[in-house]
């Protein structure tokens, strides 16, 4: 499956951005997809996860109740809602897809996106 993500940008703090990942290629609807970010200078680090099906989804700490993952089969495309942004998620966001293993993990998963750049302004 290849991954495509876009959607990162320049925003204010506080405001929201809506990340896509469109995928191509084998079956996507049986893949999980998750997102992950890449902070200058800091390691790749979890964001959030759902399963193949839609459900359940899982969450990193720092994002829980602001962000919501979500996906469309029939469109082949997940998303990242992020609201309620603040300076400490400027990153680089992926996208991933895996068949199994630990969501956690970004060793775990097997296909990546290029990444998209969110960037938050003071």
């Amino acid at each position: 499956v290849q991954l495509q993500a876009s959607g990162g940008g320049l925003v204010q703090a506080g405001g929201s951005l809506r990340l896509s990942c469109a995928a191509s290629g084998r079956s996507f609807r049986n893949y999980s997809v998750g997102w992950f970010r890449q902070a200058p200078g800091k390691e790749r680090e979890f964001v959030a996860h759902i399963s193949w099906g839609g459900g359940p989804t899982h969450y990193a700490d720092s994002v829980k109740g602001r962000f919501t993952i979500s996906r469309d089969n029939a469109k082949n495309t997940g998303y990242l809602q992020m609201n309620s942004l603040k300076s400490e998620d400027t990153a680089v966001y992926y996208c991933a897809a895996q068949l199994t293993g630990d969501y956690r993990l970004p060793r775990d998963w097997g296909y990546w996106g290029q990444g998209t750049l969110v960037t938050l302004s003071s």
